[in-house]
């Protein structure tokens, strides 16, 4: 049945607010008419709006690019506002949060101080020593456009979680960086500007919580919204951080 039709769909949704004291976790069904176009963040919307008012989930740009809205979509990590209700022709969707991360409640997960303290750990910023006695009236030097482009491909990570939900390495290490940490590394190393040597990289990513302990179950690729190259680039940080040990 086509989405055009109108056909019911029905929403299981985890409902659990940790902050609230005896609240247990617990799935809430809620029935709603499927629309032209419907997003499943769409159909939050119309949730939260005639059933649920107190519903927490994420948004921000609702176009797939602020990341805030991933979620456990019938067991998938994915954005609820690009993903299409009439994907799932049976109608039944599930909705979870992503889990390695601190639950805000229901739907809403804390994803910012993951992000924060990954950035932390692999110092994500440009390190270059000149730039400390800096001359505003320079021009900075011009980058290849090859290199410039192999940068803006990584760049595209609009840090959402999913590939991290996604990853089996993860679930079982805690302090395994995971595939958003080796874009950001990968990023730098390739950028000219960055004066980091392959020795500087393997102290931050040379162990088994990094490079070494990705078991290839390829999650990360899978579920990454923005279809970056997770694979490929962490078996090219492999093969460097192994030159170096």
């Amino acid at each position: 049945m086509s989405s055009e039709s109108g056909r019911k769909l029905k929403f299981h949704i985890l409902r659990y607010d940790p902050q609230t004291p005896g609240d247990k976790p617990r799935m809430e069904t809620f029935e709603i008419e499927e629309a032209p176009g419907m997003t499943v963040f769409i159909a939050l919307n119309e949730i939260r709006a005639k059933y649920a008012p107190a519903l927490q989930y994420d948004f921000v740009c609702r176009a797939g690019i602020c990341g805030s809205c991933g979620m456990v979509i019938n067991g998938r990590p994915d954005l609820a506002c690009r993903t299409l209700t009439a994907k799932f022709p049976k109608g039944e969707i599930s909705l979870m949060p992503l889990p390695a991360f601190e639950l805000i409640g229901d739907l809403s997960v804390d994803t910012g101080k993951f992000m924060r303290a990954m950035t932390e750990r692999i110092e994500g910023w440009i390190h270059d020593e000149s730039k400390d006695n800096v001359n505003l009236d320079q021009l900075e030097a011009r980058m290849d456009p090859d290199t410039a482009d192999k940068i803006y491909e990584l760049d595209r990570c609009i840090e959402c979680g999913c590939c991290v939900s996604a990853c089996g390495t993860k679930r079982m290490r805690e302090d395994f960086l995971g595939a958003v940490g080796f874009m950001k590394v990968a990023r730098f190393e390739i950028d000219p500007r960055d004066q980091r040597t392959d020795a500087d990289y393997y102290d931050l990513i040379g162990d088994d919580d990094g490079v070494f302990g990705c078991m290839t179950l390829l999650g990360c690729e899978d579920t990454c919204p923005k279809d970056l190259p997770h694979q490929s680039r962490i078996a090219y940080l492999r093969r460097k951080m192994a030159q170096v040990r």
